[in-house]
């Protein structure tokens, strides 16, 4: 029976939580090394494919409206030199269609007759 006991007594103490006791020493405890700082990371710029698209389909845009800006221009030209033609044109047709007086001529010397005179 005292087995018994015993071994019951060693469960029960088992089971209850001993705490934790004071450290056998009263030194104060050292400080740890710390590991070496690493430098900071520098970012890489992203170029992204997009970004690069942009800048092109830009760069086109100015392009094709620099085109269509000088088409526009060299048509107005054109237009300014062909109203110029035209009006140089009308002047010249104004000049020659102008009607002038013309003598008429003088039947009696271009006929054959002597007698017409007479009679007249």
């Amino acid at each position: 029976m005292k087995k018994i006991q015993k071994l019951v007594g060693e469960e029960e103490k088992l089971r209850m939580p001993i705490a934790q006791g004071l450290p056998w020493t009263t030194d104060e405890p050292k400080c740890l090394i710390k590991p070496p700082v690493k430098k900071n990371t520098i970012p890489i710029d992203l170029k992204l494919h997009s970004d690069i698209r942009a800048v092109e389909r830009a760069r086109f845009a100015h392009q094709v409206a620099e085109k269509g800006r000088l088409i526009k221009q060299y048509k107005m030209e054109r237009e300014r030199q062909q109203k110029l033609e035209e009006e140089e044109e009308i002047k010249r047709l104004r000049k020659e269609l102008i009607p002038k007086a013309q003598l008429m001529p003088y039947f009696c010397k271009t006929r054959e007759n002597p007698n017409f005179l007479e009679k007249g």
